[in-house]
């Protein structure tokens, strides 16, 4: 009897500390759900950014008047650029030493700014104004509150275990490292959440812009060599006075070779000599061969 009045004792206690454990995981559970969605609610991170492309008159003057714009309104210019991409060149010949340069080029600008997200619709509505037209026009809200709020919470997170750690660390103890690694992800933690607060404050808006083509004209030196030539006559003369000075160095470069030409007349006699002779006997043989016939 005394046997099963302990059973059933152990067996209610083990059950009391099973249903408190519940009771303390749910309420944990709970009040974390809570927190999460008291922190959601207070926290939002909205992340604008906008493109646009469009037509202006004057890339450069559109360049100084955003730039002036942008200032106005408490933002940055990131990044700019101006190209000019030639689409035809000609030239045109205006005298002996000088031409007509016809150039036909195109320029864009390209802008990335900085500007405070509450000001970037009428930012926008601005940059409308001073185009000729617009191409496209874009913009993107990115709701960062979620990842704000973990990166939030693991800081917290990571504070309390640096705070445990620090109170059964040694100097020769690996928890020294570990709350050295704990600390570095705190900062990022804290360091992503600052650049997020940047992002939300400040919206990116990237633009490009172009003018229609532009035709440029300059005089240039001439750079054809032909055109710097002396006049036919004169040419002409200077020929002939060339050829004449032409022909006296083959006169000495003949003279130079005396005695090749020497050889050569002596081979070119003997050769006749010998062709000659042989006529002969020839002319002889078909005689007497004509005589004996007869």
């Amino acid at each position: 009897m005394k046997r099963n009045i302990i059973a059933v004792a152990i067996a209610l206690t083990i059950f009391g500390c099973n249903s408190e454990k519940k009771e303390y995981a749910s309420s944990s559970k709970a009040e974390m759900a809570d927190t999460v969605a008291e922190d959601t609610s207070a926290i939002e991170k909205i992340i604008k950014t906008a493109d646009m492309r469009f037509r202006v008159k004057d890339v450069q003057q559109t360049k100084e008047k955003l730039s002036k714009t942008i200032k106005a309104e408490g933002g940055a210019v990131a990044e700019f650029s101006i190209e000019s991409s030639i689409q035809e060149t000609e030239k045109v010949k205006q005298s002996t030493d000088s031409l007509k340069e016809i150039t036909s080029y195109r320029t864009e600008g390209y802008l990335v700014a900085k500007v405070p997200s509450e000001k970037l619709d009428e930012f926008t509505n601005t940059i409308s104004k001073m185009a000729v037209f617009v191409n496209s026009a874009a913009m993107k809200m990115d709701d960062q509150s979620i990842v704000y709020l973990a990166n939030k919470l693991k800081a917290q997170n990571r504070v309390e275990a640096i705070e445990k750690i620090n109170k059964v660390a040694t100097k020769k103890s690996a928890n020294v490292e570990s709350s050295l690694y704990i600390k570095d992800d705190y900062i990022d933690k804290k360091i992503a959440n600052m650049q997020i607060d940047d992002r939300v404050k400040f919206s990116t808006i990237t633009l490009n812009f172009y003018q229609d083509n532009t035709v440029s004209t300059m005089t240039v030196a001439n750079d054809n060599l032909y055109d710097y030539r002396p006049g036919f006559a004169n040419r002409l003369w200077l020929n002939i006075v060339n050829g004449w000075t032409i022909f006296k160095e083959i006169i000495l470069a003949l003279a130079n070779l005396w005695m090749l030409i020497l050889v050569g007349l002596g081979v070119f006699f003997i050769i006749r000599y010998f062709v000659r002779k042989n006529k002969i006997t020839m002319e002889l043989a078909t005689k007497n061969l004509m005589d004996n016939r007869q």
